[in-house]
């Protein structure tokens, strides 16, 4: 049906952001980092399509994306309670959104791939704790 009245896109739209606050509600805050991980290794995946497919438009609506979910990731980290982890994490944050950038300027992938593996990791390892 939406399909054929030409409402995908903003359909779709409409329903993701319908269902991230879904999840949101009454979420723990473990939980809260799995839905901003999951967000932000989906928006570097659609960077990466964007920038493959040089759509700079959406490119640089997803780096933007990315890079404020590492700003919240970061900005949220316990330095007392989390010691010399909570420091490490603020670091690869840094380096993650620092590569996303780079990507987004020289429009090559190599950088956000580079990040994406590296904050991969640390998603992968979060999933692990639940």
């Amino acid at each position: 049906m939406f399909l054929q009245s030409g409402y995908s896109g903003g359909a779709r739209a409409r329903y993701q952001t319908v269902d991230v606050s879904s999840q949101v509600e009454g979420a723990s805050p473990h939980q809260l980092v799995g839905i901003l991980f999951d967000q932000l290794m989906q928006s570097i995946d659609t960077m990466l399509a964007a920038q493959r497919a040089g759509n700079r438009a959406k490119m640089i609506e997803r780096q933007s994306k990315a890079s404020m979910i590492l700003i919240t990731l970061e900005t949220t980290l316990d330095y007392q309670a989390g010691g010399d982890l909570a420091i490490n994490l603020a670091l690869v944050y840094r380096e993650g959104r620092r590569l996303i950038q780079l990507g987004g300027r020289t429009t090559t992938p190599e950088p956000v791939e580079q990040a994406r593996t590296m904050l991969g990791e640390i998603v992968d390892a979060w999933r692990k704790i639940a």
